[in-house]
């Protein structure tokens, strides 16, 4: 039995970390200490002002526990890792699932390339960055590969020279081959220095290099050389234009400034990376109670640059705040030199963290102003629904359509919303196995009767091993059945629950002449809708997503189809090579018309085998072929019509 008074007195004097408990013993807060005995001590005592945050936060305690460091930076460090494990209660928590792109050189390597990478990592290669936009990092290496002719394949260099034929890059122009042996290591070490002079920033060595080819190419009337080099340069002057200097130094550095609001806060970070503005992010802070705005920016520092794994050597941010010291040696010892945080008061860099300041502002003021159009699109848009049809509680919807193309591959879709949001992980797909030919209704039979015995199975299962059934795929039923269809598709769904003695509502989407939602069908009546109301907007948007996922599902399974017995008659090409060219070229139409180049390039297929497979499909265009079927009906369970041309290939 925790008895308070009894552990407050065996409270040490020492540096260390204190977890709070509540009643089920989860750690609802977590904080650091110089002097554990002091701190703990004073959450329990009375009238002391700590505001409401904090008092609820004391009344929920029901034992605590603490940890002993060595010094106030150990503990810290420690608080940092706690926070992250256990994501408590009443911590200020940064709400960031972002991973930032970074540009990587594989140095380490003998033939190094210039790579995409969202990790960086203690190898050898170089990283550049962090960057706020992944275009633009896969824009910036397909331009420097370019500009410097390196490889992008995973080919083992120097150990596999000669063994494979050059990739299509190099057939292009994009690529040295060092797989050929058509460059020497030198010389493609002086490429991979040029192009990290670029990424440091040296453009105008690119540019003038790039000029001078250009000119050379017209003198000899080569044309086309010359305006591939004229490309090049409006590339290389757009993503120059693109990089803003924001200081007159070259050191990197992010400038931090936070807004906030009684419930929300917004942190804005500016990356400045060599004296070059490279991009900005904002971050928003969950659970910020009263916690005045000197006690979020520490908080925010701490989990942020624990978290990410590059240290600038400066952070100037907006005001001071306790253990602003502490924080610097912390920083210092993850970056490995010194690391300073600054509150400028004048200058161009109070003016840089004062733009950083009414970014944040703006991007809470839009983001309030759009959560509550949001808000109205579902949650708003949900009452609308539940008042209509006098539901006691609506949370979960569930929709139903079906598939096919005159009654071939008979497929079902279920959609689910939940507080009037599409919830895709409970999406399901059903390939019908009872039913043969157009009968949209026993379809709906079969899907439904599928999807509710499962749910009742699995139910029973879960209860049988005493495990919680919200754990089960279809365990959890819905609130409310939308039916894509009127009285018919309504009167299938109720005979199916009334079989397996479920009591859920059922409601059928009724369509008028020009195929569009008109009103609901509802207990035996037709109930209006006003079509310009965001719980009419809602409906609409089910019924669409519940069609598109079916027709898609349909759609899959006749390519997938199609390109095996398509593929199958090409001699030579087994399930091994089928699957290597669907993966290289996505889609059967891509296959036919690739080139011979492009065929080989697929590691899978010898070049005797993709010149059988040229000649087969160039066969196929000089001889008959076969003649294209005229637009297929593809149905769906309302009675609509998508058209669709089915093409055999």
């Amino acid at each position: 039995m925790f008895q308070l008074e009894e552990e407050l007195k065996k409270l040490p004097k020492k540096p260390g970390v204190y977890l709070m408990h509540d009643q089920a013993d989860a750690v609802i807060y977590v904080g650091k200490a110089v002097n554990l005995h002091n701190r703990v001590r004073s959450y329990f005592r009375k009238n002391i002002g700590r505001g409401p945050w904090i008092d609820r936060m004391v009344s929920q305690i029901a034992r605590f526990e603490y940890i002993v460091t060595d010094s106030e930076l150990e503990a810290l460090v420690l608080e940092n890792n706690l926070i992250k494990e256990y994501s408590p209660k009443y911590n200020t928590l940064l709400k960031d699932g972002k991973t930032y792109p970074y540009i990587k050189v594989t140095v380490g390597e003998p033939y190094p390339r210039v790579l995409f990478s969202r990790k960086l990592q203690k190898d050898k290669s170089r990283y550049f960055g962090p960057y706020s936009s992944a275009a633009a990092v896969k824009d910036t290496i397909e331009l420097i590969n370019k500009l410097f002719g390196l490889r992008s394949c995973n080919r083992n260099l120097p150990r596999e020279i000669g063994q494979e034929r050059a990739c299509l890059n190099h057939h292009i122009g994009q690529c040295a081959a060092p797989c050929q042996g058509y460059i020497s290591r030198e010389e493609y070490g002086q490429r991979v220095r040029k192009a990290l002079a670029f990424l440091n920033g040296d453009h105008q060595a690119a540019m003038e290099e790039l000029s001078q080819k250009m000119l050379a190419a017209s003198e000899k009337m080569e044309f086309e050389e010359a305006a591939r080099y004229r490309d090049l340069m409006a590339s290389v002057q757009a993503v120059s234009e693109k990089q803003k200097i924001t200081d007159s130094g070259q050191e990197d550095k992010d400038i931090i400034a936070l807004a906030r609001d009684e419930s929300d806060c917004v942190i804005q970070v500016f990356f400045v990376r060599g004296g070059r503005m490279i991009g900005r992010e904002h971050y928003y802070m969950t659970k910020i109670g009263n916690r005045p705005r000197e006690e979020l920016l520490r908080e925010f520092i701490l989990q942020f640059y624990g978290g990410t794994p590059f240290i600038p050597k400066e952070l100037m941010v907006e005001c001071d705040f306790e253990e602003r010291e502490l924080l610097e040696q912390w920083l210092t010892g993850i970056r490995g030199t010194k690391v300073y945080i600054r509150v400028p008061v004048k200058g161009s860099k109070e003016k840089l963290v004062e733009l950083a300041h009414n970014n944040a502002f703006m991007v809470l003021t839009k983001d309030r102003e759009k959560l509550k159009r949001e808000e109205g699109r579902t949650i708003g848009a949900v009452k609308e629904i539940q008042t209509l049809l006098g539901l006691e509680k609506l949370n979960r919807m569930e929709a139903f359509d079906i598939s096919n193309t005159n009654g071939f591959e008979n497929v079902g879709s279920m959609v689910v919303y939940e507080k009037g949001k599409p919830k895709k992980s409970d999406y399901r797909k059903f390939r019908m196995r009872t039913v043969t030919g157009p009968d949209d209704y026993a379809c709906m039979r079969e899907v439904l009767t599928r999807r509710f015995t499962h749910g009742i199975e699995e139910t029973r299962q879960l209860q049988e091993k005493n495990v919680d059934s919200e754990f089960g795929s279809f365990t959890k039923f819905p609130d409310l059945l939308l039916m894509d269809g009127g009285k018919g598709q309504v009167n299938i769904a109720l005979e199916v629950l009334e079989e397996l003695h479920l009591d859920i509502p059922v409601c059928g989407m009724v369509k008028d002449d020009f195929h569009r939602t008109r009103g609901l069908y509802y207990h035996n009546e037709e109930l209006p809708i006003d079509t310009h109301s965001e719980g009419f907007m809602l409906i609409t948007r089910i019924q669409d997503e519940a069609h598109r996922f079916a027709i898609e599902y349909h759609k899959s399974l006749r390519e997938k189809d199609q390109v095996k017995s398509l593929l199958d008659e090409i001699p030579g090409v087994g399930p091994a090579r089928r699957k290597a060219l669907m993966r290289h070229f996505d889609s059967i139409t891509a296959i036919r018309n690739a080139s011979l180049e492009e065929l080989a390039a697929v590691p899978e297929i010898p070049y005797s085998e993709a010149k059988k497979i040229r000649e087969f499909f160039e066969g196929q265009e000089n001889g008959p072929r076969e003649q294209e079927t005229a637009p297929k009906e593809s149905r769906t369970s309302n009675g609509g019509i998508k058209r669709s041309r089915d093409k055999r290939e």
